[in-house]
């Protein structure tokens, strides 16, 4: 639990409770074989496949993770650290900003083209 956590105040802001959030997903799976402040692959899948199943789907999931692993894995342990995990996060929340700000676009433009 991070210090100064209020998950019912109304007062926090939305990003701290975010951050946390991804604070406390990595910490669920890390360290559970090994390293606790690691993600070994097993570890990594099973996460992947608990929080980001949508990302799997219709996938082969064994080797879009140890993909996933590989690219992440900077310095080469063949874990992920949390550093190297937020890497992650921030990919896939880009990808997602970006398929929204188009759609939003699209969607616009659609109407615009319909009058």
């Amino acid at each position: 639990m991070v210090k100064g956590r209020c998950k019912d105040c109304k007062m926090c802001a939305n990003l701290q409770r975010a951050m946390e959030d991804l604070i406390a997903v990595f910490h669920r799976y890390s360290g559970k074989e090994g390293d606790k402040y690691k993600l070994n692959n097993k570890e990594l899948k099973n996460l992947l496949q608990e929080e980001l199943s949508d990302f799997l789907a219709g996938s082969n999931e064994s080797s879009v993770v140890e993909k996933i692993l590989h690219d992440l894995d900077e310095n080469g342990d063949g874990e992920v650290d949390f550093q190297e995990f937020v890497v992650l996060v921030a990919a896939l929340t880009i990808a997602c900003n970006e398929f929204f700000v188009d759609f939003d676009r699209n969607s616009k433009k659609g109407k615009e083209d319909c009058s």
